[in-house]
């Protein structure tokens, strides 16, 4: 009770500073039940005077402090709840605050690696970035062999997974709330939106789990020529603490420098385009936040990313979904992309494919009426999704994640070169997939694990009719014990809730009695 009291308190100071900042003015009226608008419109009331048209949202959440920042650039990768007007604010949210002092980014290096500073590193600098969860340093090592090396340190913020565990039980209690107040909201999954970024912060906040995303990561790309990421260094990193190599190179949103440094800012940008196509299709595995300032190139012209602290995955059947989608739209085969959303289960069984199809058709034949440069291929899965959602689509958060990240990733493409075809340039990653893992050689490896799958159920087979038996033992044998406790509480339930009413009759009637004296 006392729990529900405090969050109930914290939600209210989150809808005031919302309301104070003008975030309110992204809640469309119309989508709401009429009690829901009576407070909008109180809401409305109390903003501040002289707000400008935009930044609303990044100011309210800037303002609730690094857990809502978090909550905020996560909501930009939902466009299917916050809409698409408010996730386009919400992409100006910059996670970046003051630095903590380096007394402490030095304290906490120590504690993590068990020695002094001097003992570890030649130099420790000040921290070269901050955000909400950790900053990074750069430091001089002394390698093996006596050479010195620059590597990057990112060091956890002090306190902060107290205050996110604090403030994640708040947002649960409030998507409890905003379920009951308007159970319509259910299908976008309140709850499930707050476990999901649970589940990510939580990652974020031991730096060993980055350092292995970092390290699985390079294992796909080992063979990949044009695209680059740090190696962690494992023996410098701990929960609090990752080391990794240092990278040179000049961000890609910094265009002029690009070019003056004599790269190919056309080839960079397909670079981008299909590296991205390749760690998600081929890999199942892609950054999930390839903002420009993630993203370098290095003197030999590579594409490298750092910060890997927000991932996606994708399964067999979410990656062949995408792959086929996306070619069905290349070569105009609309009942295709209709038909694979059906094999993969996504839209119910008692819709019709060719009412489907007529519907993805009103989104592709416009596209192929403009240059291949207009054409935006994260738009074009943007009112896919809205669609589907026409067609009772259940809301899948890993495709959702990877439509907004292919925003990103388009727009820092297109920043290269903006008559940058994405199409042509999506179309060989995706041909190779399919024809690798849906032609012969693909058929075989598919026949390979089914095989190997059967083969494992067929042996565990006698060993899981033993736990049926006795599990089926051990029902008949409580049954009457079952039955009998049941009713046991029943009886109890019934006479409880008989005292009850008999004591508010009494209260009543004492209140009653009081009244007339």
């Amino acid at each position: 009770m006392l729990s529900a009291v405090i969050h109930l308190v914290r939600g209210l100071w989150v809808g005031w500073v919302m309301a104070r900042e003008g975030a309110l003015a992204f809640v469309d009226a119309a989508a709401l039940p009429p009690h829901l608008r009576v407070f909008l419109r109180l809401g409305r009331k109390l903003e501040r005077r002289g707000l400008g048209p935009t930044a609303r949202l990044p100011a309210a959440l800037t303002r609730l402090g690094p857990s809502y920042v978090k909550f905020g650039q996560f909501l930009a990768t939902r466009p299917d709840i916050v809409g698409v007007a408010a996730a386009r604010d919400l992409e100006r949210l910059q996670d970046r605050v003051p630095p903590f002092p380096q007394a402490i980014a030095v304290a906490t290096v120590e504690e993590a690696l068990g020695r002094p500073i001097t003992a570890v590193f030649l130099s420790f600098s000040a921290p070269v970035a901050a955000a909400s969860i950790a900053q990074v340093h750069q430091a001089r090592m002394r390698e093996p062999n006596g050479s010195e090396r620059t590597i990057a340190v990112k060091v956890m913020r002090p306190g902060v997974r107290e205050r996110f565990a604090r403030d994640i039980q708040a947002m649960r209690f409030m998507a409890r709330v905003v379920e009951i107040l308007r159970p319509e909201a259910e299908r976008l999954r309140p709850r499930e939106v707050v476990e999901t970024l649970a589940r990510s912060v939580a990652m974020e906040m031991d730096l060993r789990l980055e350092a292995a995303a970092l390290s699985e990561f390079a294992e796909n790309i080992k063979g990949d020529t044009d695209f680059r990421v740090p190696q962690p260094i494992w023996e410098l990193t701990g929960r609090d603490v990752l080391a990794s190599e240092w990278i040179d190179g000049i961000r890609l949103n910094d265009r002029p420098a690009i070019v003056e440094a004599g790269h190919d800012v056309a080839a960079l940008g397909r670079t981008v385009i299909q590296s991205f196509l390749r760690h998600a299709i081929r890999d199942g595995f892609f950054h999930a936040d390839m903002h420009p300032g993630n993203l370098f190139v290095d003197p030999m012209g590579r594409l490298a990313a750092v910060d890997f602290g927000i991932m996606g995955r994708l399964g067999i059947k979410e990656r062949r979904f995408l792959a086929e989608i996306l070619l069905g739209f290349i070569l105009r085969d609309y009942r295709r992309v209709a038909e694979v959303h059906f094999e993969a289960g996504y839209v119910p069984a008692h819709h019709s494919v060719d009412d489907f199809a007529q519907a993805i058709r009103a989104i592709g034949e416009p596209i192929h009426q403009r240059r291949a440069d207009e054409i935006s291929m994260a738009k074009v899965l943007t009112l896919l999704f809205d669609v589907t959602a026409l067609f009772d689509m259940s809301t899948r958060t890993e495709l959702v994640m990877l439509q907004k990240t292919m925003v990103v990733v388009e727009g820092v493409a297109r920043s290269l070169d903006p008559r940058l075809d994405m199409w042509t340039t999506a179309e060989p990653v995706v041909r190779t997939w399919l024809a690798r893992n849906l032609g012969p050689i693909g058929r075989v490896e598919q026949a390979g694990r089914a095989a190997l799958t059967l083969a494992d159920v067929l042996a565990d087979a006698p060993d899981l009719s033993q736990r049926l038996k006795r599990v089926l033992i051990r029902l008949d044998e409580s049954a009457p014990r079952e039955g009998a406790r049941l009713e046991r509480r029943a009886r109890a339930e019934t006479r409880r809730a008989l005292w009850s009413t008999l004591g508010l009759w009494a209260i009543a009637g004492a209140v009653l009695l009081l009244a007339l004296r």
